[in-house]
């Protein structure tokens, strides 16, 4: 098959290309990096021709409602336009679990991107998934304050950013399905536990407080929601394991 994957350059972006490529696939990389600027510019329908599938795991850096909005909206817009011109004939996107009647933050941005995949041209696919694993890493960076971190208080159940590449590389591989089975890790973790073993692993000596976020975005994170359902399909890495694997 041929795959283009839309934020080819990111956490997960850089999985899917390297399983699809190991599965024998075709790949096209859609990133900024190869000059595809998709939420400014419009993608010439060349750059999918004989595209199979596109795997959009586009993604940015914010906590703002509205500046996530205005990133998946424009990209999604691009996305569809530019794969059905080209004949394109799946389109598979990643989201995230637990999000329903969040309206807020990031997640306000992840719900615009569902429903303009939703009610887009293109055959879909939408998968939503757990924080992954590397959340850790993102937490620990972000909530730096001088000599102490902050971390969200947040009940998660994480998965390895590789599961969830593989999950979509297969989804990719098959026929339309519109909403997928969510994806969810092997258990339930506090993102603060995360972080001090994340630390406690590289042998480093910092004072971690959790501070629970306002509004409906910080009780999203506390309340357990984003563990996702009980009948969510299940990953098989937990976190002590991929910790240890990095280490």
């Amino acid at each position: 098959m041929r795959i283009a994957i839309a934020g080819s350059t990111g956490t997960v972006g850089k999985l899917v290309h390297s399983i699809a490529t190991e599965r024998g696939h075709d790949v096209v990389a859609l990133a900024r990096s190869n000059g595809h600027d998709l939420e400014h510019a419009s993608l010439p329908p060349s750059v999918l021709d004989g595209v199979d599938t596109i795997v959009d795991v586009s993604g940015i850096q914010t906590l703002s409602r509205h500046r996530s909005r205005r990133f998946f909206e424009s990209v999604s817009a691009n996305l569809q336009q530019a794969g059905t011109a080209a004949g394109v004939g799946h389109l598979v996107a990643l989201s995230i679990v637990g999000i329903d009647g969040v309206d807020a933050a990031y997640y306000g941005g992840k719900l615009a991107h569902e429903r303009a995949v939703q009610r887009g041209a293109l055959p879909r696919t939408l998968l939503r998934a757990a924080q992954f694993h590397e959340f850790a890493e993102q937490t620990l960076v972000r909530g730096k304050m001088g000599p102490i971190t902050v971390v969200p208080a947040a009940r998660v159940r994480p998965i390895a950013a590789r599961e969830v590449a593989e999950h979509l590389v297969t989804l990719a591989e098959g026929e339309p399905a519109g909403r997928a089975r969510d994806l969810t890790g092997p258990r339930d973790e506090l993102l603060i536990d995360m972080v001090r073993a994340l630390l406690d692993a590289r042998g480093i000596r910092r004072t971690t407080i959790e501070m629970r976020l306002p509004g409906s975005f910080g009780r999203a994170m506390s309340s357990g929601r984003l563990r996702g359902h009980a009948n969510a399909e299940r990953g098989t890495v937990t976190f002590a394991q991929w910790l240890a694997a990095q280490h």
